[in-house]
């Protein structure tokens, strides 16, 4: 028996988030789905974290073990010929006994692509938001307030913990919050953190566009970092959200 680590992308659109649910269907589910034909018997893979309904990935980090006698990528090629098309392993090794991708990890990275037209544009709203009015007049703005995330404060204003109070802790640690602007139109805002909360990207994203809409200002996210006033509810589309990296101490998952 040995315990092995593999980094999954999926398309989110047609799960019910990644997390197993009864009469529901997970990325968790279809990878289970896919282990049982090669005997595993085990009760649950371990993620290393969750993704709502609809949210995408590029490097989701699954452990699981199994008793296998044939090579790494012979594993990794029945797994993808057992999973569904809109799910894939794209690396997979040896991991330790006690590997653990959630408790193990140091910092995750998540990505938003967003783009702004008037018309609706069906192929490239399947996995970005689109957005109207546009933010393109203030992108200056939406570039200088991402900074203001940087380090360790309470973000209770932009999610919940995933623990129940009083375990339960609201305050978290950016390392990298960044807007571009991509020749084609597209922007995207990359954050990584140390955790987040239950739906924090998409509220964070959701007050910075509507920053750079004028139905904010710089003070109003400011102070709900402070904990200070009322602030909206919002929160982007989950179609527009990629977790695209989970680090291990200084080096790459895999």
């Amino acid at each position: 028996m040995a315990r092995y680590q593999t980094i999954l992308a999926y398309d989110g659109s047609g799960f019910q988030g990644s997390q197993r649910q009864a009469n529901s269907r997970t990325v968790q589910g279809e990878f289970e789905k896919a282990l049982r034909t090669l005997n595993w018997s085990a009760h649950a893979v371990i993620l290393s974290g969750r993704t709502d309904a609809g949210v995408h990935a590029t490097g989701q980090v699954v452990a699981f073990d199994l008793e296998w006698a044939h090579s790494i990528d012979a594993l990794r090629n029945a797994l993808n010929a057992n999973l569904p098309p809109d799910i894939a392993v794209r690396s997979l090794s040896l991991a330790s006994a006690d590997f653990h991708p959630r408790f193990n990890a140091v910092s995750r990275k998540y990505r938003y692509r967003l783009f702004c037209d008037a018309t609706r544009d069906p192929l490239r709203e399947k996995f970005l938001w689109r957005v109207h009015p546009s933010i393109a007049q203030r992108g200056d703005a939406l570039k200088q307030i991402a900074g203001v995330f940087l380090g360790t404060h309470d973000f209770a204003a932009f999610g919940s913990p995933t623990t129940p109070a009083p375990r339960g802790t609201t305050v978290r640690t950016v390392t990298e919050s960044e807007w571009r602007q991509m020749p084609d139109g597209e922007w995207q805002f990359e954050v990584r953190a140390d955790a987040f909360l239950y739906r924090m990207v998409r509220r964070l994203v959701f007050a910075q566009v509507s920053l750079a809409q004028g139905r904010l200002s710089v003070e109003d996210i400011q102070n709900a970092l402070l904990q200070q006033g009322k602030f909206p509810t919002g929160m982007a589309p989950a179609h527009g959200l990629a977790l695209v990296e989970v680090m291990y101490g200084s080096k790459d998952p895999i």
